[in-house]
């Protein structure tokens, strides 16, 4: 118990010399607190967990892992610095990293955090010398490169030979590597890779193949971008982000000094203050925890502290806004959405964007502007559209996007002429990209954010096919150890939602799952989910497909374009994740980390799915299509969004 508490002290102590002078040095990326393992404040656990921090914060390399046994049980621990990293640096790093976690994660069992110079990640199971690949952080830069097939074909040559090298075997070696390549006469890329060390060299390379694979998905066309996993991470800019040698200082001895390498005088210093150190540092944690405390309830009732007044930097002029799109010329609209128009514009730099303009005349259109704002600005996936900013001027509130040049996906999906340009391979990529999209918002973001329109309209494709998940005016934030709700406003659009939220107000992450389904299937088919509703006694296409699936005759489904050029056994693969999606109980829906490991054929034996739920399958046409309904919610036109509140 002594032993305990002397090294509790030993970690409040570091962390009062080390910070918060020196934090401007380092720089945070992200955390990722595990919601579903945690244990009870002030547990055998958390003095467990402190013990290990305080143990992490010690260590003078620039890579460590331990382990504590006590009351709680067992927790693991490691830390990792980017390879030219110096000492100094990476024990500040490791240090901020202790102390942010033990803030943010305040009862999470298992967790990791980012930052430019390191990772820390801790867990109450074994992870040493095995890859993980969840969670996962993307980031890119906002500037496009001009030739991007040309560009990426340059960028996986040097990261997979950058990757080579990291994961060569040599004793005592980090596995960190550096490369570079001159994609044009004039532009330089420079690139790293890095394994955590107690990684085989075999695990290494299979490690960095895989954030490899995922540069395309969140980094395509980019000057800069990153991905990293727990284990392994890779980096590209075109600007020199590293240093050529990593740097090491030592600590400088001076003075005499005993079998612990500590001079005297160094003790004296060290000894004389602790107890007023120790002191200051307990009544500061005593304000923090109050300000910590009250933070983390408001996110637990699903409150959100973002103030659009908080992005300035975001925020664009009008002038600048009207310039672009030529004063919203009628040439320049592109669209027209629930809520006013978009608009294609050019920047003064050439940046082509996308203009929406909230109606003056829709106030329900300020919330979702404000919310569409709030969720976009804390997220970054190469999945998810990417808001560059926003403009509130008088009555006009206007959100700038990226913009798509394919549109969005039911342009070409649904067209007979234009669906022929979508092969089956392009298909499965979008299928692979959306999916990866919603298990970010599900699982790896910073909050859990369910989308609530989910569907085809609101895919929208760059111009190398990839798809982007749009329209974020309906999203929810759920907390992060929120597993769902019950709520009185259903908004959404019919034929997507799941019947236990439309009808009962009963919404999870697995209603986001459901809508997946749908999406997919219509992918597939390259049909629309009410074209199945055409009589009286027509089955809606879940059912179709689930019947088709049961009597062996999956490949009946699938779009007859693309029949002839298909893989047979990805098509039925990827039916067979629909119908699991589409299940009537929640519980059987796969998460959607499970569906990107399936569409990655991952080899798995799935599960028999169920039949769709009971309201899709009798009645479901004539309330899809608006023409009658016994809900006691106003039914829409299908394949309109809309936002109503149910009757108490």
């Amino acid at each position: 118990m002594v032993i305990a508490s002397l090294k509790i002290v030993s970690f409040l102590l570091i962390s009062v010399l080390f910070s918060p002078a020196n934090e401007a040095q380092v720089t945070y990326l992200h955390h990722n607190c595990s919601p579903n393992i945690t244990f009870a404040a002030n547990s055998a656990f958390q003095s467990d967990r402190t013990t290990l921090f305080s143990s992490l914060a010690f260590a003078n390399t620039d890579f460590y892992n331990a382990t504590v046994v006590g009351g709680g049980g067992m927790v693991h621990g490691l830390f990792m610095c980017r390879g030219d990293v110096n000492l100094s640096m990476c024990h500040q790093c490791v240090v901020n990293a202790t102390q942010r976690l033990s803030s943010e994660c305040r009862v999470s069992k298992e967790a990791i955090i980012w930052y430019d110079e390191c990772l820390l990640r801790y867990s109450n199971r074994f992870f040493f010398s095995t890859v993980d690949t969840r969670p996962r952080l993307s980031l890119f830069d906002a500037g496009s490169v001009s030739n991007q097939a040309s560009f990426m074909r340059t960028l996986y040559d040097i990261m997979n030979k950058t990757a080579d090298e990291a994961a060569k075997p040599a004793v005592g070696k980090k596995k960190y590597a550096t490369g570079t390549a001159n994609f044009s006469g004039f532009q330089t890329t420079y690139c790293l890779a890095q394994c955590t060390p107690e990684l085989s060299p075999s695990d290494c390379r299979s490690c960095l193949s895989g954030v490899i694979r995922e540069l395309k998905w969140c980094c395509g066309g980019k000057q800069g971008g990153r991905v990293l996993y727990p284990s392994c991470n890779v980096r590209y800019e075109s600007y020199p982000f590293y240093q050529s040698e990593a740097a090491s200082v030592p600590p400088a001895n001076t003075g005499s000094q005993g079998k612990g390498g500590i001079s005297s005088g160094a003790v004296v210093a060290i000894v004389v203050p602790t107890s007023v150190a120790v002191l200051v540092f307990i009544v500061g944690i005593c304000c923090l925890r109050k300000r910590t405390t009250k933070k983390y309830d408001s996110v637990a009732e699903g409150k959100s502290a973002f103030d659009i007044g908080n992005v300035d930097s975001l925020q664009y002029d009008f002038s600048t806004i009207e310039a672009a799109t030529n004063k919203f010329s009628v040439v320049n609209k592109i669209g027209e959405g629930g809520f006013g128009g978009v608009y294609k514009g050019t920047l003064a730099n050439g940046l082509e964007i996308a203009v929406k303009r909230l109606s003056r005349r829709c106030r329900q259109g300020v919330e979702e502007f404000k919310n569409e704002v709030e969720v976009l600005a804390r997220l970054q996936h190469g999945n998810l559209v990417r808001l560059l900013g926003f403009c509130v001027h008088g009555e006009e509130s206007i959100l700038v996007y990226e913009y798509m040049s394919n549109k969005s996906l039911d342009c070409i999906l649904f067209d007979p002429e234009m669906q022929r340009q979508l092969d089956w391979t392009k298909r499965y990529d979008i299928i692979r990209g959306i999916a990866q999209g919603i298990q970010y918002l599900h699982e790896d973001a910073t909050l859990k954010i369910i989308h609530l329109d989910l569907k085809v309209a609101n895919i929208l494709l760059d111009s190398d096919m990839n798809p982007k998940i749009s329209d974020f005016g309906m999203a929810t934030i759920f907390s992060i150890d929120q597993t769902q709700e019950k709520t009185d406003r259903i908004v959404g659009t019919y034929g997507y939602m799941c019947p236990k939220y439309y009808i009962h107000g009963e919404l999870s992450v697995k209603s986001g799952v459901f809508s997946f389904g749908v999406l997919l299937m219509e992918i597939i088919s390259g049909k629309k989910n009410s074209l199945f509703c055409q009589t009286e006694d027509a089955e809606n296409m879940l059912n179709y497909a689930w019947k088709l699936w049961k009597y062996g005759e999956p490949l009946e489904l699938l779009d007859l374009t693309i029949r002839e050029s298909c893989a047979p056994d990805e098509v039925m693969r990827c039916i067979h994740i629909g119908l699991l999606c589409v299940q009537e109980d929640p519980a059987e829906r796969p998460s959607m980390s499970s569906i990107v490991l399936m569409l990655e054929n991952y080899p798995m034996t799935l599960p028999t799915p169920s039949l769709p739920p009971p309201v899709l399958r009798s009645g479901a046409c004539r309330n899809v299509l608006g023409q009658s309904t016994t809900n006691t919610l106003p039914m829409s036109v299908n394949e309109m969004s809309f936002s109503e509140v149910m009757p108490r």
